[in-house]
């Protein structure tokens, strides 16, 4: 039986992901990487840290540090935030529709605390999660099931009495490999792909989420 449920922030409670790849973009090519949009795609899921040693591996640059790269990239994203983010298609619905079943809610994240709090503050979302949890706190980010396992530990659950709500497949795979349910939310243009198959289930919004959906996965 599902006592409690996690969710991903970046792509699935906010539309932030354009604002990391504008920031990405942006940052790199000041440090003579030639990221594109595209290419931001490679580092979906990713910690900042993780996605700025990916790219360093492959563009090493010296007029800046990592840690500044980081702190540019977020700074920017924190503004984009403030300036026109939203929150995605049925964020509130879902997160009512599980509080009323007695479940418990959680945030983990690959993003910042700064970022976290900023989603958080912003769209007055205290009142839904426990709390929330960084994988800035994990020696590993995702793909890695160590944020996951945490936030299960930290909520006093069993993993197999989670379920965790996804975009990406790096959150898929970091919460399969907790054993945790999963459910993907894919972006649009991604949804018919079959790296997300791998999910307990796949929906096209958190507004579709209802009972048949509870159904499938509390079994």
């Amino acid at each position: 039986m599902i006592k409690a449920a996690i969710f991903d922030m970046d792509g699935l409670l906010i539309n932030s992901e354009p604002f990391w790849q504008t920031a990405e973009v942006a940052v790199f090519n000041t440090v003579g990487v030639p990221l594109t949009v595209e290419m931001c795609a490679q580092t979906v899921g990713l910690r900042i840290e993780d996605a700025v040693q990916y790219w360093y591996r492959r563009y090493p640059w010296q007029n800046k540090s990592a840690a500044q790269v980081a702190t540019e990239v977020v700074d920017s994203v924190i503004r984009q935030i403030g300036e026109s983010g939203q929150l995605m298609n049925g964020v509130i619905e879902v997160l009512d529709f599980l509080q009323s079943k007695g479940i418990r809610l959680a945030l983990a994240s690959s993003s910042s605390y700064r970022i976290i709090n900023t989603v958080v503050d912003t769209f007055q979302l205290n009142k839904y999660f426990e709390f929330v949890y960084s994988a800035e706190d994990e020696p590993l980010g995702k793909p890695h099931p160590g944020v996951y396992l945490s936030t299960a530990a930290k909520l006093g659950i069993d993993p197999l009495e989670c379920i965790a709500f996804e975009d990406s497949v790096t959150g898929l795979v970091s919460a399969r490999a907790a054993r945790i349910k999963a459910v993907a939310v894919p972006e649009p243009h991604e949804f018919n792909k079959t790296k997300y198959d791998f999910a307990d289930i796949k929906i096209p919004s958190l507004l579709v989420f209802g009972e048949k959906e509870w159904n499938v996965v509390n079994n």
